[in-house]
């Protein structure tokens, strides 16, 4: 079995009372890694070294930022197979997923915002008669916390640390406990690369031990949180209790999938399986509302079971595995206990439903793509983020009364719409309430561009220049060069 420390100031360490935990391979529930478990001193050891390697790094140049993490880049792809292989087993997703989406979403964060470390600049603003040199200049915020989630922890991680190591800042990571092991990997990688002590530090544990240390310590000057709104609201009331910190968050969603009359019902079929079956439905933009257009309903419902019924659940170290495992015991019972009192409460179960238990397999928590038709937008399965493989689905007549249905969510992460018509799609990307709109298509993502949500889906952006920009905070300059200032005219 594996074992980790923290990884402090290019140092592992064991944590300060010696305590450690155990992570598992939710398919099989065998025993992956052991881990240090970190606690309010811990992350405070962790602060102190970010915040003195901060002065230094924010005072490196872009390119010898840049070629620290192509450095780094180099090293993740030579043990690219390697950390695919535990990134699968420790969250249970297939093999397949991680390494042709999970691995190469890192690599690309990697490239484009060590590329992006030699591109800040700043602007210069005219003042009349040329009596002073006014500047905006962009500063790193100093130390930033960064909380993922142990659904692409791998992705994740470099979605946010990239960005804020490239802008000059320096990073307290800590990954779920639930999938924390290719987090932890990062240390090794940085360090081979030749970073600086202090500029990557990661602690492991829990998040109501270790994460929430680092939400009240003061020494923290901004928080990346990626997970659940109620954690979210966290982040912020412990900003306000501390130190005012900068917080990005993203957060839960409800994805509406609207299927117009006129559209390719097989291919927006095909989408939306793809929407809430991916990663087995754990995913914050998942398309878990389907509103699909009255004529075309009974086609596109009849497809839908279908096709759901014929994906391949199981072993997930296995290439033609489609999906994997639920996280834990616990999420099962999430899921299951959403689909259960919907179909009490008048939902017609369409398809799925149930706990995949053909051994092997019955020693993880597979369960079946599941499909519940309803005709009220206001039930709890259609309102509340279930994180996992169910779509609810509802009938509509007519355009406006699709993008009534899905706005009507404290939810504004994702968005998708399928239809033939371009004026169309164009009058729905413009009034749909989402940080992200797919027209014809679902659930692409571009480190290139910004990605976050609306709403309770959260605060900020990653991905792109303007997430790059997140971590940067903006300075005015003014020198005065003009002639002597003597505004009130004092006598000498």
């Amino acid at each position: 079995m594996k074992k980790f420390k923290l990884f402090i100031n290019n140092e592992w360490i064991d944590s300060y009372d010696g305590k450690t935990f155990i992570t598992y391979n939710p398919s099989t529930g065998e025993e992956l890694a052991e881990l240090a478990l970190a606690g309010k001193k811990d992350v405070d050891k962790a602060v102190k070294a970010a915040k003195a390697a901060a002065p230094g790094w924010k005072n490196t140049d872009g390119d010898t930022r840049a070629n620290l993490m192509m450095k780094a880049l180099d090293i993740m792809k030579r043990r690219h197979k390697e950390l695919a292989e535990w990134e699968a087993k420790d969250v249970g997703k297939p093999i397949f997923e991680t390494e042709n989406i999970d691995l190469p979403y890192s690599f690309m964060a990697m490239e484009y915002f060590s590329n992006k470390a030699r591109q800040i600049r700043g602007d210069q603003v005219p003042i009349k008669n040329d009596a002073a040199l006014c500047y905006e200049t962009w500063e790193p915020y100093g130390v930033v916390g960064s909380i993922i989630p142990w659904n692409f922890p791998i992705h994740i991680a470099t979605r946010t640390i990239c960005p804020a190591i490239s802008a000059g800042n320096t990073v307290v990571l800590k990954a779920s406990s639930l999938a924390p092991i290719t987090g932890t990997m990062l240390g090794e990688i940085f360090l081979e690369a030749g970073y600086p002590k202090g500029v990557l530090n990661i602690v492991s544990g829990t998040g109501s031990i270790t994460g929430e240390a680092m939400l009240v310590h003061p020494g923290i000057d901004m928080i990346s949180f990626t997970g659940s709104t109620a954690v979210g609201k966290r982040c912020m009331q412990a900003s306000a209790e501390t130190n005012l910190k900068k917080v990005i968050l993203e957060l839960g969603g409800k994805g509406p999938f609207i299927a117009e009359p006129d559209c390719k019902v097989s291919q927006a079929v095909n989408s939306l399986i793809i929407g809430f079956c991916f990663m087995q439905g754990e995913v914050c933009c998942a398309s878990t509302r389907l509103y699909a257009h009255e004529d075309i309903y009974d086609d596109f419902i009849g497809k839908l079971a279908q096709r759901c019924n014929s994906i391949k659940i199981g072993n997930i170290m296995d290439q033609s595995t489609q999906m994997g495992s639920l996280i834990n015991e616990n999420q099962f019972n999430v899921v299951d206990g959403y689909v259960k009192r919907a179909i009490k409460d008048g939902a017609k179960l369409l398809c799925g439903g149930e706990r995949a238990m053909t051994p092997p397999f019955d020693k993880g928590y597979f369960y079946r793509p599941t499909v519940l038709e309803v005709n009220n937008n206001s039930m709890e399965c259609v309102q509340e983020e279930i994180f996992g493989p169910v779509c609810t689905v509802m009938k509509y007549k007519t355009f406006e009364e699709a993008i009534k249905l899905a706005n009507d969510s404290v939810y504004a992460l994702g968005a998708t719409i399928w239809s033939e018509d371009s004026r169309k799609l164009y009058k729905a990307a413009k009034e749909l309430n989402a940080g992200i709109v797919w027209l014809n298509t679902n659930v692409m993502s571009k480190i290139e561009a910004s990605y976050g949500g609306n709403k309770m889906s959260g605060i900020g952006r990653e991905g792109g220049t303007v997430g790059l920009m997140e971590y940067l905070r903006c300075k005015n300059n003014v020198l005065y060069v003009g002639p002597e200032d003597n505004y009130y005219n004092f006598k000498e």
